[in-house]
Protein backbone atom coordinates (compact mmCIF):
# COMPACT_ATOMS: atom_id res chain seq x y z
CA UNK A 1 0.00 0.00 0.00
CA UNK A 2 1.67 3.09 -1.19
CA UNK A 3 1.31 6.05 1.28
CA UNK A 4 0.75 9.68 0.35
CA UNK A 5 2.78 12.38 2.12
CA UNK A 6 1.08 15.90 2.34
CA UNK A 7 3.52 18.22 0.91
CA UNK A 8 5.68 20.76 3.05
CA UNK A 9 3.99 24.05 3.41
CA UNK A 10 7.30 26.64 3.16
CA UNK A 11 5.57 29.93 3.20
CA UNK A 12 6.10 32.17 6.67
CA UNK A 13 3.01 33.14 8.54
CA UNK A 14 3.87 36.70 8.81
CA UNK A 15 0.40 37.41 11.04
CA UNK A 16 1.94 37.42 14.34
CA UNK A 17 4.50 39.72 13.21
CA UNK A 18 1.75 42.11 11.98
CA UNK A 19 0.74 41.76 15.19
CA UNK A 20 3.89 43.12 17.20
CA UNK A 21 4.11 45.46 14.92
CA UNK A 22 0.56 47.31 15.57
CA UNK A 23 1.43 46.64 19.50
CA UNK A 24 4.59 48.49 18.96
CA UNK A 25 3.26 51.22 16.64
CA UNK A 26 -0.26 51.97 19.46
CA UNK A 27 2.58 51.92 22.10
CA UNK A 28 4.92 54.89 20.22
CA UNK A 29 1.83 56.51 19.59
CA UNK A 30 0.73 56.89 22.94
CA UNK A 31 4.02 57.61 24.46
CA UNK A 32 5.09 60.16 21.87
CA UNK A 33 3.53 63.17 23.22
CA UNK A 34 4.40 62.65 26.64
CA UNK A 35 8.08 62.85 25.59
CA UNK A 36 7.94 66.10 23.73
CA UNK A 37 5.94 67.84 26.85
CA UNK A 38 8.02 69.91 28.58
CA UNK A 39 6.87 72.58 31.20
CA UNK A 40 3.18 72.69 31.98
CA UNK A 41 1.85 75.64 30.94
CA UNK A 42 -1.72 76.94 30.26
CA UNK A 43 -1.25 79.49 26.90
CA UNK A 44 -3.53 82.24 26.24
CA UNK A 45 -5.88 81.32 23.30
CA UNK A 46 -5.58 83.84 19.79
CA UNK A 47 -6.69 83.23 16.21
CA UNK A 48 -3.10 83.24 15.11
CA UNK A 49 -1.49 81.14 11.90
CA UNK A 50 1.20 78.56 12.58
CA UNK A 51 4.63 80.43 11.66
CA UNK A 52 6.46 78.03 8.96
CA UNK A 53 10.25 77.28 10.26
CA UNK A 54 12.98 75.75 8.58
CA UNK A 55 13.00 72.32 8.90
CA UNK A 56 16.80 72.12 9.98
CA UNK A 57 16.88 74.67 12.69
CA UNK A 58 15.61 73.97 16.10
CA UNK A 59 14.31 76.96 17.52
CA UNK A 60 14.88 78.98 20.97
CA UNK A 61 11.87 78.22 23.27
CA UNK A 62 11.80 80.39 26.71
CA UNK A 63 9.21 79.01 29.01
CA UNK A 64 7.75 81.19 32.02
CA UNK A 65 4.97 79.17 34.08
CA UNK A 66 2.54 79.81 36.38
CA UNK A 67 4.55 80.83 39.23
CA UNK A 68 7.08 83.01 37.41
CA UNK A 69 10.08 80.68 37.04
CA UNK A 70 11.86 80.84 33.26
CA UNK A 71 13.04 77.38 31.54
CA UNK A 72 15.22 77.22 28.44
CA UNK A 73 14.46 74.55 25.37
CA UNK A 74 16.80 74.37 22.55
CA UNK A 75 17.36 71.01 20.97
CA UNK A 76 16.65 69.62 24.61
CA UNK A 77 14.36 68.82 27.75
CA UNK A 78 13.24 72.07 29.38
CA UNK A 79 13.02 71.11 32.84
CA UNK A 80 14.97 72.71 35.60
CA UNK A 81 14.39 76.48 35.95
CA UNK A 82 16.79 78.66 34.57
CA UNK A 83 17.94 82.34 36.18
CA UNK A 84 16.74 85.35 33.33
CA UNK A 85 20.68 86.21 33.11
CA UNK A 86 21.81 82.91 32.61
CA UNK A 87 18.98 82.84 29.50
CA UNK A 88 20.52 86.13 28.32
CA UNK A 89 23.40 84.33 28.21
CA UNK A 90 22.75 81.22 26.37
CA UNK A 91 20.92 82.88 23.72
CA UNK A 92 23.70 85.50 22.68
CA UNK A 93 25.63 82.15 22.33
CA UNK A 94 22.88 80.47 20.14
CA UNK A 95 22.15 83.50 18.29
CA UNK A 96 26.18 84.27 17.60
CA UNK A 97 26.37 80.72 16.19
CA UNK A 98 23.13 80.65 14.43
CA UNK A 99 21.77 84.21 13.72
CA UNK A 100 18.67 82.90 11.76
CA UNK A 101 17.56 80.92 14.97
CA UNK A 102 14.07 81.96 15.88
CA UNK A 103 13.24 82.70 19.18
CA UNK A 104 10.05 81.85 21.15
CA UNK A 105 8.17 82.44 24.52
CA UNK A 106 5.65 80.42 26.16
CA UNK A 107 3.95 82.80 28.88
CA UNK A 108 1.58 81.04 30.68
CA UNK A 109 -2.17 82.98 30.78
CA UNK A 110 -1.73 83.51 34.46
CA UNK A 111 1.74 85.06 35.07
CA UNK A 112 2.69 88.31 35.64
CA UNK A 113 2.75 90.28 32.61
CA UNK A 114 6.03 92.07 34.00
CA UNK A 115 7.88 89.05 34.30
CA UNK A 116 7.04 88.25 30.17
CA UNK A 117 7.85 92.00 29.41
CA UNK A 118 11.21 91.38 31.01
CA UNK A 119 12.00 88.60 29.43
CA UNK A 120 11.37 89.68 25.69
CA UNK A 121 13.63 92.86 26.64
CA UNK A 122 16.15 90.22 27.87
CA UNK A 123 15.88 88.31 24.49
CA UNK A 124 16.45 91.20 22.71
CA UNK A 125 19.52 92.32 24.51
CA UNK A 126 20.57 88.65 23.41
CA UNK A 127 20.53 89.39 19.87
CA UNK A 128 16.47 88.49 19.29
CA UNK A 129 15.68 90.93 16.70
CA UNK A 130 12.09 89.76 16.66
CA UNK A 131 10.70 87.34 19.24
CA UNK A 132 7.57 85.13 18.58
CA UNK A 133 4.90 84.72 21.58
CA UNK A 134 3.16 81.13 21.52
CA UNK A 135 -0.59 80.88 22.11
CA UNK A 136 -3.27 78.17 21.50
CA UNK A 137 -5.61 78.10 18.53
Amino acid sequence: MARRGRRLNAEMNVVPYIDVMMVLLVIFMVTAPMLTQGVSVELPKAPADPIQSEQNQEPVIVTVNADGLYFLSHGGKDTEPVELSLIQQQVAKILAEAPKTKVFVRGDKRVQYNLVVGLMVALQEAGAGTVGLVTEP
